[in-house]
């Protein structure tokens, strides 16, 4: 019997990782109630609240870093001062402090939104 001889239906390709996580998870609903919508989900309106918050700490952050970098270039230009490092020092620490958390919040978001449309919520 040769490769010839096998119906092409009857071959499958092995896929050892698909839906292995969810094999034991039945599908739900997309809501358990019925008379709340995607547009009502508690869980859905607060998600768009923190993209709301990450995405203003995005612009707010990479302004500041931005004022930081035009701090840092005009005091190459016109002589380091103490004033000056410590105006780079304190805009950069600020626009990391607003970035780190916001970035790592927006990425959290888009997996979250992305995951219940794969399991069709």
């Amino acid at each position: 019997m040769g490769a010839a001889d096998i119906a092409p239906d009857a071959i499958t390709p092995f896929r050892p990782y698909d839906d292995l996580h969810r094999m034991d998870v039945p599908p739900q609903p997309a809501h358990p109630d019925p008379a709340v919508g995607p547009a009502d989900d508690p869980v859905r309106r607060k998600r768009a609240q923190v993209a709301r918050w990450t995405l203003l700490a995005n612009r707010v952050g990479y302004l500041v870093l931005a004022l930081a970098i035009t701090l840092f270039v005009m005091a190459f230009v016109f002589g380091f001062t103490s004033t000056m490092a410590t105006l780079i020092i304190i805009s950069m620490v600020i626009s990391f402090a607003l970035l780190a958390p916001s970035i790592v919040l927006g990425y959290a978001v888009k997996a979250a939104e992305r995951d219940d449309v794969e399991r069709g919520l």
